[in-house]
């Protein structure tokens, strides 16, 4: 259940005004955050998806994929280090920082539309970096359209169901659609404001949360109604479209590497990197001690290297 919920049990009269108060505000928030976090690319029309794109660089091409309730941004850091020498194409998710989009789309619908830009940019088989949930996108990819595809090199990576939510992310569970857009447009960004904070201190933990993770790094995008929904939408579903991947995991024969954070607290690392890692012949797993679940914020030079390494020995 989610947290909002509660919030709805009050009088119809007393709903309604504090509804409308919440949606001006709503509405209010979303529009600063796309003033303030602008399109850093184009835009590409991938399979009936309008998708927000960033292509930089040039060199070995890398496809990058961000996690649940993220965006390009979250890759700033690691960008900047990896541009001199390789071509870098991120995607907004559909759904996630510019790109349109319900989160109604399946992890093997998202490798579709991926596979469909990879196809747009004449890529020649790039490596394939996901984090967090952008990791089991990479996975239904190198399941589904492996000859398109060098290799994965997975931070963090969402890799097995896992039936408990964590608690960064447990007020974007709300399983009836109908309910989930009331929230979306009226309780769900006040909300969020104000337990923001202590979210984050979950998402980057055991490190400090990054100062300018709101904007440099993409974090406040989150803070729209439509982003809200997208998320909710996609973390609800995650598990039905993820459980198949996991049954499949024996066929994949592309270079796999991953990346943790030991002190993760979002996804586990015996979990979702040991154990995947030896699901996956040839696969790799490198632990991080005292790292946590935003590696590509906190240790941007680290993941640089992580994927270099990966490009170069696909």
């Amino acid at each position: 259940m989610s947290i909002f919920l509660p919030l709805l049990a009050g009088g119809a009269g007393l709903v309604a005004g504090t509804g409308a108060i919440a949606a001006a505000y709503s509405r209010r928030i979303g529009r600063q955050v796309d003033r303030n976090i602008p399109p850093d690319g184009g835009f590409h029309a991938i399979r009936g998806h309008r998708i927000h794109v960033r292509d930089i660089g040039q060199g070995p091409a890398i496809v990058m994929t961000h996690g649940l309730a993220g965006q390009m941004r979250n890759f700033a850091a690691v960008v900047e280090q990896l541009r001199a020498s390789h071509r870098i194409v991120l995607i907004d998710r559909p759904g996630s920082g510019h790109s349109p989009g319900r989160g109604d789309d399946s992890l093997t619908d998202q490798a579709g539309i991926v596979a469909g830009l990879i196809d747009a940019l004449g890529l020649d088989r790039p490596l394939i970096v996901g984090h967090s949930l952008g990791g089991a996108v990479s996975m239904a990819l190198a399941l589904n359209h492996a000859d398109k595809i060098a290799g994965l090199a997975l931070i963090a990576p969402l890799t097995q169901v896992q039936e408990e939510v964590p608690a960064a992310f447990r007020g974007l569970v709300i399983e009836k659609p109908a309910v989930r857009t009331i929230v979306a447009n009226t309780l769900a960004i006040p909300m969020m404001r104000l337990n923001s904070a202590r979210s984050r201190v979950t998402l980057f933990a055991p490190e400090p949360v990054h100062p300018a993770f709101d904007i440099d790094y993409g974090g406040a995008m989150l803070a729209r109604p439509r982003a809200f929904y997208a998320s909710s939408s996609e973390l609800v579903a995650v598990n039905d479209a993820l459980a198949p991947l996991v049954a499949r995991y024996g066929e994949i024969a592309l270079p796999v590497r991953i990346l943790f954070g030991e002190g993760d607290q979002v996804l586990a690392a015996s979990i979702h990197g040991t154990r995947t890692a030896g699901e996956i012949r040839g696969a790799q797993c490198t632990i991080l001690p005292g790292a946590g679940h935003m590696l590509p914020v906190t240790a941007p030079a680290r993941v640089a290297a992580f994927i270099a390494e990966a490009r170069a020995a696909a």
